[in-house]
Parts: structure tokens; C-alpha cells; sequence
């Protein structure tokens, strides 16, 4: 459904993706470690580490309400941008790190919305060229 462009897709909208993005880069380094990520017009995949002292939970609600306050204002709307919710996902070893990242990165190739992943502007894979 999400591949589809089911739902919302205020993503797909340039000005929002790039806020969402920039929300992952803010503290990459201090807060977490940002490893992959991308910005579909209607979802995100991110692969972060968390550093020490801060939580899951703490960081993707940081960037939902941050975002949701931004793109709500830009979009001259109001009320849930978000699901309440969030899927996550313990990586086991560096095999299961690497297709993450690949499934990232091809994202939007599987959604045919580029040809290749490096197209894709709103995503880490456009930096690994």
C-alpha cells in the first residue's frame, strides 16, 4: 500500500521531504548515528544507531513532532501529519545491516518512482552515487 502511493502524500511535496530529511541530519553525530535513509512521498525508512543516553522512542518522536509542526505550516493544515505509531527493527549482524540499507536505497526504485536509486532526491543513496 505504501509503495503505491496510498494515503497522503504530502511527501511527495520537495519543501516537506526536505524538512523530514533535514530532521534526520540535525543530530547526526550527537543524538544518533544516521546510516540510511529515505523520504517516500507517502513514508520514510531511516537506519540510525542510537547513542548513548538517548532512546528510540525519544528520537523518532522528536522528529514527528518537529516535522509535523513544519510541514502542518507549510501546508496550511492542521491536526495527525503522523501514524501515532512507528515500525522498528533490531539489526542482528552486518549481513542484516547491508540489506537494510540496500532496501533503503532501492525504495523508491521498487515503488517506480526512479530508475535508479541515486536519482532519488530525497534519500542517502544520491550521496553513495
Amino acid at each position: 500500500m505504501l509503495d503505491r502511493g496510498w494515503g497522503a502524500c504530502w511527501l511527495r511535496s520537495a519543501e516537506i521531504a526536505k524538512i523530514v530529511e533535514n530532521a534526520f541530519l540535525a543530530f547526526d553525530g550527537t543524538r544518533y548515528r544516521l546510516h540510511a535513509w529515505t523520504v517516500m512521498p507517502n513514508h520514510v525508512h531511516v537506519l540510525f544507531t542510537v547513542l548513548s543516553g538517548y532512546s528510540l522512542g525519544t528520537i523518532v518522536s522528536s522528529w514527528k513532532r518537529f516535522t509535523a509542526r513544519e510541514a502542518n505550516k507549510r501546508l496550511d493544515r492542521s491536526g495527525v501529519f503522523w501514524q501515532a505509531d512507528y515500525w522498528d527493527r533490531f539489526v542482528r549482524n552486518e549481513a542484516h545491516f547491508a540489506a537494510a540499507v540496500t532496501y533503503i536505497d532501492h525504495n523508491p526504485v521498487k515503488a517506480v518512482l526512479v530508475e535508479a536509486n541515486h536519482l532519488w532526491p530525497d534519500g542517502s543513496a544520491r550521496l553513495r552515487g
